[in-house]
Formats: C-alpha cells, structure tokens, sequence
C-alpha cells in the first residue's frame, strides 16, 4: 500500500474542507490516488467535499482589449511572482499593450505573440527587461481572440484577478454588464451542457450512484437518481442554466432573463488568475533552520 504521507492529507484537505482524519481515511482506501481520494469523500461527505481546488496559484492579472466598435477583443493572462509587482506601472502597461496585439495582429501561440514589435520592441524584449528591471520573473500564460457575433462586453474584478469577455447580440448594454458581472462571480464551465467534459459529467453520475447505494436507495431508483443529480450539476456549471445573481426573484436563470431581453449569447471567456497552476509554498520558518543546520555542518 502507497504511503500517506502528513502532505498528502494537508493537501486532500485544502481541496476538500474535510476532516484530516477523513482525509487520511480516504487517501488509504483509495491506496493514495488523490483523485480517487477525493470521490471518495464527496460520497461519504456530501457536497461538504466538492468545493473546486482552483485556488489562485499564481499572481498576474488579467488584461482586455475590445475597439472601439465592440466587434473585436482579446483577453490574456499574464503571470509574475508576486501581487506587488501586479500592481507595478510597467507590467500593467505591458499587458494592456499585449492584449491590444492579440486582438489586433491574431497572434497564433504565446511565441508568435512574443515575438511582435511594440514601438520597434519584441514582446519578448520588453519582458525580459522589464524582468531585468524588476528582478521578478514575468510569463504570458494564454490568451484568447473574439471576433464578435454581436457586440463584446467586459468586466474585471478583484485587482483584475478575474476577467470576462462576452460576446452578447441584442438585448441592452445593462443586461450584457451584468451577466458579465455574473460570470465573474458564479465562474460557469461553459455557455450550456455541450460544452461541459464528458469525463466531468461521467464523475458527477458516478458520485451519485455510489451516494444513492450508500443511502441505501432501491436499486431501480439509482439511475433515475444519478440522472437528476446530473441535471442538477449541469444547471449550476453552465451559464444559461444559472440563477442570475441578481435576480429578484431567486429563481429566473440566464437562459429566461436572455429570453426576456430579447438577446443570446454566442460566446464567452472567464480567466481567474493563477487557476490551476500549482504554486511552490514555502516555509520561512523551515527554510532559515535547514540554513542554519547546513551552515554548522559545514564548519
């Protein structure tokens, strides 16, 4: 059996809010497969297990770029080590003059992007002196090109932190700003349940079955019981099936308030900063005593 190591459960725990001796259970019945680990808890633990581990990773911020005729826009992550440079001058003028070269120039990759010209700089030039300048290091991580079907709309939160692009045909600008806003706030996976993974929707039914057995459900209500907690799953993850936030009767989705607006929505892209990339934590404390050790062995 694979060691479970104080790590592992520290880290099954900042995933899940469980217990740490739940965790620890866990990891050893699923013999140290996080993943599995995790399923695990969810099913003995209700959705008191399933909060998202998407925690920001990494600092940066997010830029957009939409012209002036709302047709045309980009949205790009850029990363660097720490919020303080974040909120530095220079890189934020950086990345606002990246996204305008997205949208502008439809750069292929991260490379083809790097290597376009701001005032006779490549972009890769100015970054790596800026990181020079700085002494921080300084990533283009991804971005996104929209050619509008109707017209873009943006919102940035959070010390851009969290950025949207939406494209929204009809309807009124208040509407657009607010389902924008909504993204923001609810972070949907995709526009409807086309666009949510199989192997997502294939975890979700799995989860529920083994609930439902562990309820002790009759065995021909199981699958009638997966399918409605799926159902339930791809309402709250897809946008046209959310609650609008802002919703005065706590019931109308994005889906009816669209509909009532008179307006649909082709497309959208939702960036959180640092979302899903893994972020090397450090222990002070630890770090100046394996120093201090070093130093004494070496004398």
């Amino acid at each position: 059996m694979a060691e479970i190591t104080a790590a592992m459960v520290k880290e099954l725990r900042e995933k899940t809010d469980a217990p740490m001796m739940e965790c620890k259970k866990a990891l050893s019945e699923a013999a140290g497969d996080m993943d599995k680990a995790e399923e695990i808890l969810r099913v003995k633990l209700g959705n008191k297990a399933s909060k998202a581990a998407t925690r920001v990773a990494a600092e940066g911020i997010v830029g957009v770029y939409i012209s002036a005729d709302g047709k045309l826009g980009s949205i790009v992550e850029v990363n660097c080590e720490t919020d303080f440079v974040a909120k530095n001058d220079d890189f934020l003028a950086l990345v606002k003059n990246i996204a305008e070269l997205v949208a502008t120039k439809n750069p292929a990759d991260v490379a083809a992007l790097s290597a376009l010209e701001i005032g006779g700089q490549s972009v890769e030039s100015i970054r790596a002196a800026l990181v020079g300048k700085i002494g921080e290091n300084m990533t283009i991580r991804r971005f996104v090109r929209t050619e509008a079907q109707g017209k873009l709309v943006s919102y940035i939160h959070g010390g851009a932190k969290i950025g949207v692009l939406l494209d929204v045909v009809g309807g009124d600008e208040t509407t657009a700003k607010d389902i924008a806003m909504h993204i923001a706030a609810s972070k949907p996976k995709s526009l409807d349940a086309s666009g949510v993974s199989a192997d997502l929707i294939e975890t979700e039914r799995r989860v529920a079955i083994e609930k439902a057995k562990e309820a002790g459900k009759p065995e021909a209500m199981i699958e009638k019981i997966a399918e409605g907690t799926v159902q339930k799953f791809l309402k709250e993850v897809t946008l046209l099936g959310q609650v609008f936030v802002k919703a005065e009767d706590g019931k109308q989705t994005i889906e009816q308030l669209l509909k009532a607006k008179g307006a649909s929505i082709p497309g959208f892209t939702l960036y959180v900063v640092g979302e899903g990339i893994e972020k090397k934590v450090t222990d002070f404390a630890a770090e100046v005593a394996a120093q201090a050790a070093a130093a004494a062995a070496n004398k």
